[in-house]
């Protein structure tokens, strides 16, 4: 019998199938695909690398894009067409599959993100990377991790209590948090199915099932300081993670960090959980604008 990850994987896939049918490739983006940046790259760590055709010889300022799919789900393939719709926007974009529960436990993902942003940074000149504006944007379980990476980069003793060793002085230049988690808490099976399905997938990914110190240390609103990049957080009245949106902007308020916050409505329909993602939404290119013009805001 598969456990809980595995059919919330299934379950998700054929959503994203449906959304996703009949995307084809920009004429106006250049791609470099399947570029492994681990061992583990028959299957999980490998990249794609986009950017605009008419940038060619040019250093871009850089997103890496943290994908979504609560902590089971996701990979690369699933977010190239949001990824290159930022390189549209005049960015060469970074997009990679991170290794997920329930096959790899926490941290493996955030390993994996660790990894990314090392490979970013060596691997600049021959992909066109400034690495004076690297940005990354992260959706839902995409948007907890980002959160947590970046709290790493800006307090060691924080990413030396999860173990991870971030690249020497690196702090993201900014960082779009859309749709995230970033308060998680134990949660007692209580026939609620999101509840229960929630401490599912944690028993999963979490090394001791999911226990009090873990569920403190995968919160990134206790992690906050004065040394966060500017972020720019989004969420939409559909977003079922809509509650987190506000408790994190106020702990970045309350630290003095540059915080740009939107809530997002339609009168055409209702905006659910990472609805930036679908690119048939004109609600969807709405938000990646403002997303692309928060980065353009704070170049360095």
């Amino acid at each position: 019998m598969p456990g809980v990850g595995l059919t919330v994987r299934a379950m998700f896939k054929q959503g994203d199938d449906e959304r996703d049918a009949g995307l084809t490739t920009p004429d106006d983006v250049v791609r470099h695909d399947n570029i492994a940046y681990g061992p583990e790259s028959e299957y999980w760590q490998t990249l794609d690398v986009y950017r605009p055709r008419d940038a060619e010889g040019e250093a871009l300022p850089v997103i890496v894009s943290v994908h979504g799919g609560a902590w089971v789900y996701g990979d690369k393939e699933r977010y190239q067409w949001y990824c290159m719709s930022l390189a549209q926007r005049g960015f060469a974009v970074v997009n990679f599959t991170y290794r997920l529960a329930p096959e790899w436990k926490f941290p493996a993902g955030l390993e994996d993100t660790n990894a990314v942003f090392a490979w970013v940074l060596a691997n600049a000149q021959e992909y066109g990377f400034d690495t004076a504006n690297v940005f990354a944007v992260g959706d839902s379980a995409g948007a907890h991790m980002l959160s947590m990476y970046t709290a790493m980069c800006v307090d060691a003793a924080y990413a030396a209590k999860v173990g991870i060793q971030t690249p020497a002085g690196f702090v993201p230049t900014g960082v779009a948090l859309n749709c995230g988690a970033f308060k998680n808490e134990v949660h007692e099976r209580t026939g609620d199915a999101l509840l229960d399905m929630f401490a599912d997938i944690m028993a999963e990914l979490l090394p001791d099932g999911g226990t009090a110190e873990e569920f403190e240390l995968i919160s990134p609103i206790n992690y906050v300081n004065g040394d966060y990049p500017p972020t720019f957080v989004m969420t939409a009245e559909g977003d079922f993670l809509a509650g987190d949106a506000l408790p994190m902007v106020h702990k970045l308020m309350e630290h003095n960090v540059e915080v740009t916050f939107h809530y997002y409505h339609s009168a055409e329909r209702v905006l659910g959980h990472v609805f930036h993602c679908n690119m048939r939404l004109d609600e969807a290119a709405r938000y990646n604008d403002d997303e692309c013009a928060f980065f353009k805001s704070i170049m360095r």
